[in-house]
Formats: C-alpha cells, structure tokens, sequence
C-alpha cells in the first residue's frame, strides 16, 4: 500500500494549475514578443549547435578550453530550452496555464542548467588559471582526466542541487489556479503559493545552494585574482595583451551570468518591482545563452577561423 504522502502528492500535480500572467494581456503585443523570442530562440539554437559543430570539425580545437566551451554551449542550449518553448506556447494561448508537475518539472532543469553553468565557469576560470599562471605545467595540471572529472563533476554538483531543491517541494500544498506573476516557474515564486510552510526550502536554498554559488563565484574571483597579478608581472605589452585575450570571452561571459543573477536574487526586498524582475530573468535565462554563443563566436580567433574554415570547405563540396 502506497503512502498517503505520496498520493496526495501525486493527486496534487494532476489536479493542481497555475495561470502564468507573462508579459502583457495586449494580444498585439504577444505576437510581437512571440516573433522576437522565437527569433532569438533560434539564433540561440544555431549559434551553440555551430560552435559544437566547428570544435568538434577542428582538430585544432581538441583543446580543455575547447572542451569546457561544448558543455557551455550544450547548457545554454538545455538553459534556453527550459523556459523558451512554454512561454512562446503561452504568449499564443488563450488560457496561459502551467501544471505544478511541469512547473516542479521546469524548477527541476533550470536549477539543474543554472547549477551546472556556473559550476563549469568556475572549472573554465581554473583552467585559464593554470594557462596563464603555470603555462609550463598546464598539460599536466589540466590533463584529459582531470578536464573530464571536473566537467562530470559540473554536471553531478547541479544535478543534485537541483534535486535537493525539487524533492523539499514534494511536501508543500498548493492553491489551484494561484497566479503566477511571470513568464515561467521559478522556486521562489511557486513557494509564495503555497499553503504550508516553506522554511525548510528557503533553509535548504539559502544553505546549500547559495554555498554551491558562492564557493563557485570565490573560485573564479580567486582565479582572476591570480591571472591580473601574472599577467601585471609580463613586460611586454604585447604579451599582457595576449594573456588577456585567452581570458576576455570567459570574463564576459562570467558577468554576464553571474551579473544578472545577482541582481535577481540578492537586491535587497525594499528594491523589488515586478517589471525588473521580468527584465531581469530574460537577460539571464533567455538572452545569456544567446550572447555566450555570439562573444565566442566573435571574440574568439581561434572558433571564427574555424568558422570560416568549415563554411569554405562546406561551399567547395558543393561546387
């Protein structure tokens, strides 16, 4: 015999439904919020397939960094696909409904993406760490093993984040039809909803995730501490610049993610506004994974040379 936890939980995701309240009710605008997503969600979409495609096609790029640039691009691709393919559903949709099993289902993979991101960012950071700072011993400090263990373990650290985080859900009640003031599930607004107490999820989040993030974040800061200080030592200017060009695509990147996301979760409660917030979590979660692909696209030589390569050699082959 089943427990009734269980079932009652189980009988709470079937029943149970959200109204996701989106961007506007005006239906002119929808569609043209629908046009623009959907445009970016497709530039998303080639932009990172191309840049796994192109380090895949180019021996030369069988490198670490190249390595921690296709997991970026496979997160960002995952990342955007969380939360983009509901709200395009919904900007179209008369009833802007979400059930708490997808909803739960939708908190699972974007802590699980967001968890992985910046684990891997931090693993990239130690990676230009060792490049820079012992570039005699880089082969031995970043091997294939340990590239491959830190990648593996970037995967499994989000995972389990994002399973700490989804299972403390299971025991929490929900209204049905409570609105939800955004374009998609996120933890700290299905928590708002509910009709029992969520001190144990704000422990575990404050706890356990924000120690994740945090040790994360002190691992790159750490890192770039060191870079600035190696690369202030080199006397040519020439060689500053170019120790600094292996790095300016990930320091991009790094506050672009980490930038947005502090100024969603950690403003102080006095600064809220709604409309920001919205702003906010579509730079994060919507237009980041769109812009990492186009500053490592452009602002990295070695991937727009292989870009190039793979496109001559692909309009040979059809001539």
């Amino acid at each position: 015999k089943r427990p009734v936890m269980n079932s009652a939980m189980e009988n709470q995701t079937a029943t149970v439904k959200f109204l996701l309240l989106g961007f506007t009710d005006d239906a002119t605008l929808q569609i043209f919020l629908f046009l623009i997503f959907l445009l970016i969600y497709i530039i998303t979409l080639s932009g990172n397939v191309l840049i796994m495609l192109v380090i895949k096609a180019d021996p030369q790029l069988h490198t670490p960094m190249y390595f921690f640039l296709t997991n970026l691009s496979l997160i960002d691709i995952c990342f955007s696909s969380v939360t983009v393919p509901k709200m395009l559903e919904n900007l179209l949709a008369t009833e802007k409904t979400i059930s708490l099993s997808s909803c739960i289902a939708q908190i699972f993979f974007f802590i699980f993406m967001v968890g992985t991101e910046i684990f891997l960012l931090s693993a990239m950071a130690y990676d230009r760490y060792a490049a820079i700072c012992h570039p005699l011993r880089y082969s031995t400090i970043i091997s294939r093993q340990a590239c491959s263990q830190m990648v593996l373990g970037a995967w499994i650290s989000g995972f389990v984040d994002s399973l700490v985080n989804t299972l403390f859900l299971t025991g929490l009640h929900f209204r049905n039809r409570g609105s939800i003031n955004h374009f998609s599930c996120e933890l700290p607004l299905l928590l708002q909803l509910s009709c029992t107490s969520t001190f144990a999820n704000e422990m575990v989040i404050l706890t356990f995730s924000m120690a994740l993030g945090f040790a994360s974040l002190l691992l790159i800061i750490a890192s770039y501490v060191r870079i600035i200080s190696t690369v202030l030592k080199i006397q040519s200017a020439d060689g500053r610049q170019k120790a600094f060009s292996t790095c300016t695509s990930h320091l991009m990147v790094v506050l672009l993610f980490c930038g947005t996301a502090f100024i969603r979760y950690m403003r102080p409660a006095s600064s809220y506004s709604e409309t920001v917030d919205k702003l906010v979590s579509v730079q994060y979660s919507i237009l980041t994974p769109m812009l990492n692909a186009i500053i490592y696209s452009l602002k990295n030589k070695e991937v727009k040379k292989a870009i190039k390569k793979l496109v001559k050699n692909k309009i040979l082959t059809l001539f």
